[in-house]
């Protein structure tokens, strides 16, 4: 996807991310991201904002179950239980803290879910998306239900992925001055 592609709907998204990276960077945070159904669009969005380098220590790209177990440290308990697998608060949570594990970052977000056309299974339909947000604090995760195309569904989950690692960068601050 081109820069072009990426802030078509306007500059709204890009002013989030160049608002984020200077939070961060006045804070001395740095940050990444582990994605999934995003395919590093939030990673793609981050650093098209120039100066990006001295915040975002980079991105996984883990489509692969088996790259979200060696890679971020996904327990395989998250995916043998039927009742949670890649779309889950639990997988969620433990991608971003895997994130902040391996790129020895700060704070980082990670993004799994059904963008669609296909894909869904019972209880999870197309558009479902988990975040998980990894701080000094802890984890947490939050769920999505997107509609639109494959397309729409990746950006508003990028967009709100942003949102959120935005949300980490002001409360791990809010830790640091406590």
């Amino acid at each position: 996807m081109a820069q072009s592609e990426i802030f078509s709907g306007g500059s709204e998204l890009y002013d989030a991310c160049a608002e984020l990276l200077e939070a961060a960077r006045v804070r001395g945070l740095t940050l990444g991201t582990a994605e999934s159904c995003t395919g590093g669009l939030v990673s793609a969005c981050l650093t098209a904002v120039p100066g990006s380098s001295d915040v975002v220590r980079g991105g996984v790209v883990s489509y692969a179950i088996d790259v979200k177990r060696a890679v971020l440290g996904v327990a395989d308990a998250v995916f043998d239980d039927a009742s949670l697998g890649a779309v889950s608060a639990e997988c969620a949570e433990q991608m971003a803290r895997g994130a902040r594990f391996v790129l020895g970052c700060d704070v980082a977000v990670s993004v799994t879910g059904i963008a669609g056309p296909g894909g869904e299974e019972p209880g999870k339909p197309v558009g479902t998306v988990w975040l998980g947000l990894s701080t000094p604090a802890g984890e947490r995760s939050v769920l999505l239900a997107l509609d639109g195309d494959r397309a729409a569904v990746r950006r508003a989950a990028a967009e709100r992925a942003v949102a959120l690692l935005r949300e980490g960068v002001v409360e791990s601050s809010a830790i640091a001055d406590r």
